[in-house]
């Protein structure tokens, strides 16, 4: 197993990682910049507020992207385990 490999592998598993986790993380962006955008507007400053709709939401999201999530992560760990008798070499 080369370098180049090692690096393709890794590169693959950050992307898958990143592209994975990205629908949850940009929801729960939202709706905190919201939350605060309406904390400020309202001059309610209080820390739980944004607990609850964040949950809510990635709840939600998770609904309805799990099964996009798991396909994508399925795929990449059968493309790996595909190709596990080159990379033992």
């Amino acid at each position: 197993m080369t370098i180049d490999m090692v690096m393709e592998i890794a590169n693959k598993a950050l992307y898958t990682i990143i592209l994975t986790a990205a629908p949850v993380l940009l929801i729960s962006l939202v709706i905190g910049l919201v939350v605060s955008i309406f904390q400020t507007v309202t001059s309610i400053q209080e820390q739980t507020l944004t607990f609850v709709p964040k949950i809510l939401g990635v709840f939600v999201t998770l609904m309805l992207v799990g099964h996009w999530m798991l396909n994508n992560m399925t795929s990449l760990m059968t493309e790996m385990w595909s190709d596990f008798a080159i990379y033992i070499r």
